[in-house]
């Protein structure tokens, strides 16, 4: 296994994160892992590269507010990478360079239109800084690396794992139709997909544990394979060869669906979120 840094710096900073952390070693944020690309915060047409947008929560889903409240549209308008589902839970979205593409229950790939409605949704404006060239490591491996290389573990950033899996398993959820069931019992519903020798994009979002409701604690992970023939929510991969790249937010805008009177008038007060993302994720 092995793993080769790309960006010195990064190695430099984590380096200097360990110093601070001893007794009366002088603080400096600069030592930071900074995860936008030439510590910029634009993306090369000048939009805000420090924030992330998410409509929706996960623990919306939870009981089953799975109406859709954004359309795919308006969403472009604040970023072109992301991740989300449909409404009743329809499919899985990946959206690189621009380009929303809906993983549907059956394994089809498509391209979302701009009136696809979504219940929830992350999008950013992508500027992301490589990382390293990451080789024959697991999807644990892949998660605890990223976390002790770049120290981000109390912020929101983004990461993009592009190159080959030796084996990647996604799924994808059936649409469903009112009155909508549970999160829990739409994912046991799920339709999963295995395949061998893949190559694509894995596109992850990483919450902190404390926002774990608000978004999955941790990472969330989507891919999409270059010849769409697999795709959807990541649940386990190896990852043969592939390049890694990082974008740190230090703004979460959070859009909520206030409009919707379902959301409006549910109390949450009951529900298991915690148990109830863990099991979906899983």
């Amino acid at each position: 296994m092995t793993t080769q840094l790309i960006e010195h710096d990064i190695a430099r900073s984590d380096a200097a994160r360990s110093d601070a952390a001893r007794p009366g070693a002088a603080q400096d944020d600069s030592a930071a892992f900074d995860g936008v690309a030439g510590g910029g915060d634009q993306d090369e047409s000048g939009r805000n590269a420090r924030t992330l947008y998410q409509h929706g929560t996960l623990a919306l889903l939870v009981p089953g507010l799975f109406d859709g409240t954004l359309s795919m549209g308006e969403l472009l308008t604040h970023g072109d990478t992301g991740i989300g589902t449909g409404e009743g839970l329809d499919g899985e979205i990946v959206i690189l360079h621009g380009t929303p593409y809906q993983v549907r229950h059956d394994g089809s790939v498509v391209v979302a239109s701009d009136s696809f409605m979504l219940p929830f949704a992350n999008a950013h404006w992508a500027r992301f800084s490589p990382l390293c060239v990451f080789e024959d490591r697991s999807k644990a491996e892949l998660s605890d690396f990223l976390l002790k290389t770049t120290g981000l573990d109390n912020t929101f950033f983004a990461v993009t794992v592009t190159g080959r899996f030796a084996n990647m398993r996604t799924r994808a959820c059936a649409k469903q139709s009112r009155p909508y069931p549970s999160l829990e019992h739409t994912a046991q519903q799920q339709r999963v997909f295995d395949a061998e020798s893949t190559e694509g994009t894995l596109l992850a979002y990483y919450s902190p544990q404390v926002f774990n409701g608000v978004a999955v604690g941790g990472f969330h992970m989507h891919y999409l394979a270059d010849d769409h023939t697999i795709g959807g929510h990541a649940l386990d991969f190896h990852v043969d060869k592939a390049r890694v790249a990082v974008q740190r937010f230090d703004t979460l805008q959070e859009h909520l669906p206030v409009a919707n009177p379902r959301y409006l008038e549910h109390d949450f007060s009951s529900d298991d979120i915690a148990g109830a993302i863990a099991s979906a994720e899983s």
